[in-house]
């Protein structure tokens, strides 16, 4: 028994002596082996300074500059730390006065009495310089080091985009990635592609004595992380190219999309107006940004992908194009043009500027015939042998493959789709499905309820251009130092047209251009240019002027679309534009003569602003709204009848040159 006991207590002693060796060890291990509770043992005398990531610079298609960084300064302020400095000095250093001082770090306060936060953002290298010096006189407070984006030359403002902080939305969706301060892309490329140009944060653990003087890196930096830079990115846009293209939209509203056939590569992204990208950066941003989004003009509006308009007569080449396909036409088929299209027996026309006479395929794009397409619409919805809805089901599916009414899927946030009706849009317009062609004739020309974005007329280019395929647009070619290209913008897209249907249109095309068609003002010496102008109608102005086009017609290196609104005749403004771009793009120079020159730079199409309409004026134009309502409503259609009443037919206007 005694021996049982003795055995019971040096088990229970060597328990309780592993038990102390197990507690020695580990305050040795903490102690001596460990740092890590060392670093949390100085806490009160380090402080963890934040390294943010330059973003990756954004250059041209040849390698220049479009987007780089430049450093600035925050001011940070750990509320609990300021004691006894001297208010006035720091207030003069800084630019500030003593009211402003306390608002500030009431709100800092409020954010936390611990924590540091921003005391004034961005200052300048100027201001930096001047706090730099004294800064170890003002305890709770220290300088961190961040960059903004500078654009150098303050061009292609809706394709690079800009940055902004982050709001609790962006933090949330990010999974704590990122935190309040950061920056993340906000529109164009920044936003796109901001996983890559974002980069990653470091963490700089640095001693300070009392006074806040930097004492020296802590245990020799083993504890921090270094800040990685974020992806290059390498655009397909040529700068000189694009600074032109600015230069030549300059107080006009519209779209130039210039395109590289063989790689879908975007060349050009005018949006006009456009806006100086560097206003959205600074302290003046948000005031700066508020004045952009009350500008009549919308230049924060990205039109090349988000505004959409009736292509009117460059529809014309897709018309051609899928008839062909459709076995419809040919290039032998010729229809005689009086002057313009009569429909819904015989009571209404759609005009055409002058007549044609007997007109063929290639002579109806050479010519921009509307009687000839009239024709096309109606052989394609009314003589196939069905019903009108579902042959017109069948040309809009041809549309489709044509990028339109889709979106295209370029790198670029808020593209929008454009529209091709469905025939279920005038079944219910008609109140019923037995309408033909000659209730919405005017899709033959690209008017109606159709409209296409500029990328979308630059693609159709492209399309052509290639004999029938296209590459996805987009606008950066190679992302970081692999230069990586997305897998998506090198699978071919076919647009459902054989190649030996682009002969004959390419031909008119040409023809349009250099031999005496409605685009000859275009014409460039040396290079065989094919093109096709457009006038659309516009029921709010003005009609806008269309041209596109590609060069040279072997081997073609650009197509293009130029669209400016409220300007008349595509051969009058858009063409000599797409002329001008497309001679510099290929041959370094511009031919055009001077005249022609001069009126397209110093030319201004801008709208007048907006009149004030007084109470009275009003209560008129509401009045004589009601009235117009009313005449509509006696003249509606009747779905009994085999066309529209004759009330109702419209007698078009020219839609071509």
């Amino acid at each position: 028994m005694n021996n049982s006991f003795f055995n019971r207590k040096f088990v229970i002693q060597g328990i309780f002596i592993a038990i102390a060796l197990v507690i020695v060890a580990r305050l040795f291990y903490m102690q001596v082996i460990d740092d890590k509770y060392l670093l949390s043992a100085n806490n009160n005398v380090m402080r963890k300074v934040i390294v943010y990531p330059a973003r990756g610079v954004i250059l041209d298609r040849n390698g220049k500059v479009l987007v780089q960084n430049e450093p600035v300064y925050d001011l940070m302020v750990t509320p609990r730390e300021v004691k006894d400095i001297d208010t006035l000095f720091f207030c003069d250093l800084i630019g500030i006065d003593k009211a402003d001082f306390i608002k500030r770090i009431q709100k800092a306060r409020a954010h936390s009495p611990y924590r540091a936060s921003d005391f004034m953002k961005q200052l300048s290298a100027t201001t930096y310089a001047r706090l730099q010096e004294h800064l170890f006189k003002f305890r709770g407070f220290y300088v961190q080091n961040r960059t903004v984006r500078n654009y150098p030359d303050s061009i292609a403002s809706q394709f690079l985009g800009y940055i902004q902080e982050v709001n609790d939305r962006d933090i949330t969706r990010s999974n704590g990635f990122y935190r309040p301060g950061d920056y993340i892309g906000a529109s164009g490329v920044e936003r796109s592609y901001e996983e890559l140009l974002r980069g990653k944060r470091g963490v700089k653990n640095m001693m300070v004595d009392a006074l806040n003087r930097p004492q020296g890196r802590f245990m020799e930096g083993k504890y921090d992380t270094l800040a990685v830079t974020g992806d290059g990115l390498v655009s397909s846009l040529d700068k000189e190219l694009q600074m032109l293209g600015e230069q030549l939209m300059k107080n006009k509203l519209g779209s130039i999309v210039a395109i590289e056939p063989s790689t879908g590569e975007i060349l050009t992204f005018v949006s006009s107006p456009s806006y100086n990208p560097n206003l959205m950066v600074g302290r003046e941003k948000g005031n700066n940004y508020m004045k952009m989004l009350n500008d009549e003009t919308k230049p924060m509006f990205v039109r090349p992908i988000q505004a959409s308009y009736p292509p009117g007569s460059v529809f014309k080449v897709v018309a051609a194009l899928t008839a062909q396909q459709a076995n419809v036409i040919n290039e032998q088929t010729v229809f005689f043009c009086p002057g313009g299209y009569r429909y819904g027996g015989g009571r209404a026309i759609m005009r055409c500027t002058h007549v044609d006479g007997s007109t063929g395929l290639i002579k109806s794009i050479k010519m921009s015939c509307n009687t000839y397409y009239g024709h096309v619409f109606a052989k394609m919805i009314d003589g196939r042998g069905m019903a009108s809805h579902e042959a017109y089901d069948l040309w809009r599916e041809g549309l489709l493959k044509f990028g339109l009414g889709t979106k295209l899927g370029i790198d670029l946030p808020g593209e929008k789709p454009g529209l091709v009706p469905t025939s279920d849009f005038y079944t219910r317009r008609y109140k019923s499905n037995k309408w033909r062609s000659g209730y919405n004739i005017s899709l033959s020309i690209g008017q109606d309820a159709m409209g296409i974005t500029p990328l979308q007329m630059a693609n159709i280019m492209a399309i052509v251009a290639n004999r029938g395929f296209y590459f996805r647009p987009h606008l950066i070619k190679a992302i970081g130092d692999q230069k990586i290209v997305k897998e998506e913008f090198t699978e071919k897209v076919f647009a459902g047209v054989d190649a030996k249907f682009y002969e004959p249109v390419i031909e008119g095309m040409s023809q349009a251009v250099n031999q005496g068609g409605t685009g000859a003002a275009s014409r460039i010496n040396g290079i065989e240019m094919c093109g096709k102008t457009g006038t659309v109608q516009n029921p709010h102005g003005d009609n806008h002027a269309v041209f596109f086009a590609f060069a040279p017609r072997e081997n073609p290196k650009i197509a293009i679309a130029v669209f400016v609104e409220n300007a008349g005749y595509g051969g009058t403004w858009a063409a000599p534009i797409a002329s001008m771009l497309v001679e510099k793009y290929l041959k370094d120079t511009i031919t055009l003569p001077k005249h022609i020159q001069d009126r397209i730079y110093n030319g201004s199409l801008l709208p007048k602003p907006k009149k004030v309409i007084k109470k009275e004026e009003t209560i008129k134009k509401d009045s004589s709204s009601a009235v117009e309502k009313k005449v509509l409503q006696s003249t509606a259609l009747d779905p009994k009848r085999k066309e529209p009443s004759s009330s109702l037919l419209v007698h078009h206007s020219q839609v071509r040159r």
